[in-house]
This record gives C-alpha cells, structure tokens and sequence, in this order.
C-alpha cells in the first residue's frame, strides 16, 4: 500500500508543486489537501493519512495547534511539518506538540520523498543539523519551563549516554561506533528508551534531553 499524504499549506502555489513531487512516486499518494489549520484537523480525523505534510504559519489555525490536536485525536497519523526559516521557534512548538520532524521548504525534492518514507516508517527526521541549530537555541531559553531530570531515573547509565548521542543529531550508525557497539545494539537501547520514558519517537526525545539538561546548547 502507498504512503498516504495530506497536504497543509495555506499557498495554493505550494501545495501543487507538493502533489507533483510527490504523486510522481508510486510508493506514495497525496489523498488530501488543506489550507489552514482548522480544515487541516478536519480533513486528518476524516481521512486519517500516514503522514501530514504542515506548514507551521496559517491563518486561522496554525501548524502547531493544529500538530496539537491532530495528534490528541487519537489517529495515528504523524506530522511533518514545513517551514521557510531554519530558525523558527513555531517549528520548535510543532516539535513540542509532537511532530515527527520539520524540514525547510527549499528542501530538495528527493530529501522531502526520504523524510516522508522514513516518517511513515515510525522513525523520525531529526539529523539534519538545522534541526539541532534550532533545537540548541529555543529549547533552553525557550519559553516553555525546563523538565526535571528526576524523569530520566529510569534509564540506565548505557541508555542515558545513548540518548545523549541521540540529542545531538547522530544517526544509529554513528552512535554504535561511537561506543563501539552493533547498530542493532544501538536500536534497542533507542527502543528501550522511547517506551521507558513514553516517547513517541526520536524528536520527542531530543527535545526531552534538552528540557532535562542531559545535553545542552553546542554539545
């Protein structure tokens, strides 16, 4: 079965050029489209898509309200979202709220198809380094209260070294040679501590490290 995509951007313009890209992929199907935030909730519950595709500033509803609410609705669908600037605190409210990821919107064609399939796939888009520059400079002085680090008491000292390595953008691969590990090693431990700590993917971690001060700016 094909990857199913909603598109949400209040561009008309934008939301063409997203189906061209897209539906010129087998593996995928665009099978909605929504302008604002509201009709984006809306059209997600109805449709219920592997993945949205949300742009963060709307009128009406925005990304991130609209990230909020598709995801307490209780489908499974997780949000990818969109942004023109690499520094967006919005984007970082997505993040916040749940999303699986953001990318730029000059993105080239064939990284916004990967990100989509590895999304769908139950991972996360998380390593490219705008995403730890923008993670680095809102989560600390941010506006949202920094998390107690009591809540990683149920990490092992291997799982808390892990998700440090996670929170500064490295990929399984990179993580197993850093600790001299398999990468199936490195899974289960990232596994572990998605369902030890009730995350729901790899971002949600990244931004757990930071609120907690496990990792900080730069690190």
């Amino acid at each position: 079965m094909p990857i199913t995509v909603l598109l949400v951007d209040d561009q008309e313009l934008m939301r063409m050029g997203l189906n061209m890209v897209l539906e010129a992929h087998e593996d995928i199907s665009v099978i909605g489209e929504a302008g604002d935030g509201a009709a984006a909730v809306a059209a997600a519950v109805a449709l219920k898509p592997d993945v949205v595709l949300m742009d963060v500033r709307m009128p009406i509803v925005d990304g991130v309200k609209a990230t909020e609410q598709i995801l307490a609705s209780g489908i499974e669908s997780r949000v990818l979202v969109m942004t023109t600037f690499d520094l967006d605190e919005h984007a970082l409210g997505a993040l916040r709220a749940g999303a699986s990821g953001f990318l730029l919107k000059d993105t080239p064609p064939e990284d916004l198809v990967s990100a989509i399939r590895s999304v769908a796939a139950g991972d996360a888009v998380v390593s490219p380094k705008v995403t730890r520059r923008l993670l680095s400079r809102f989560i600390v002085d941010g506006p949202a209260p920094r998390r107690d680090p009591v809540v990683l008491d149920v990490l092992t000292e291997r799982e808390r070294e892990v998700l440090g390595h996670v929170a500064t953008g490295l990929s399984n691969i990179e993580i197993a040679q850093q600790l001299y590990l398999s990468e199936s090693t490195i899974k289960s431990h990232v596994g572990r501590i998605l369902t030890k700590l009730d995350l729901r993917d790899r971002v949600q971690a990244v931004v757990l490290a930071y609120e907690t001060g496990l990792v900080t700016p730069g690190a």
